[in-house]
């Protein structure tokens, strides 16, 4: 089985994006048992929280639930742990390369290098914007998983 772990600053907004999508499109695509997907944030402010209220919104008008994703920090066991650890901007993946061991330093991405229609880059953060930040997320977030899911199909 691969993990994959997604990564923002709080756990509240892009990750769990990320996470709840990749989840379903694993079910979907009956690929439980072969992918284990997770979402941590870089630090600790929201651990134990749900997803961001707008980003609950924006996920489930498109089918996906977050309702039941925790937010978490990232844990020096999430290195040897995950295969894959994506980062969704610059910032997390320099705090990422600080944290990890450099054994596990192929394990970092960028989230934006595995999609198509969206140039490689960051996923901004939509934490202090409008409604229509969390949609360009989602938008951003389904070209990507589907990117990473073709990788292990």
């Amino acid at each position: 089985m691969k993990r994959i772990l997604f990564v923002c600053t709080g756990n509240i907004c892009r990750s769990p994006t990320a996470d709840g999508m990749a989840r379903h499109w694993v079910q979907r695509l009956g690929m439980h048992g072969e992918l284990e997907i997770d979402s941590a944030g870089t630090h600790a402010y929201h651990d134990g929280e749900a997803p961001d209220p707008r980003a609950q919104k924006a996920a489930k008008r498109r089918g996906y639930d977050l309702s039941k994703l925790r937010a978490r920090p990232v844990t020096p066991e999430d290195f040897e742990r995950f295969d894959l650890i994506v980062a969704m901007d610059k910032g997390h993946l320099v705090w990422l390369k600080r944290q990890c061991p450099t054994e596990h330093h192929h394990k970092l991405v960028m989230m934006l290098s595995f999609a198509e229609r969206h140039a490689a880059g960051d996923v901004p953060d939509p934490y202090y914007g409008d409604e229509e930040g969390f949609e360009r997320v989602l938008d951003m977030c389904e070209d990507a998983v589907q990117g990473i899911l073709d990788k292990y199909r």
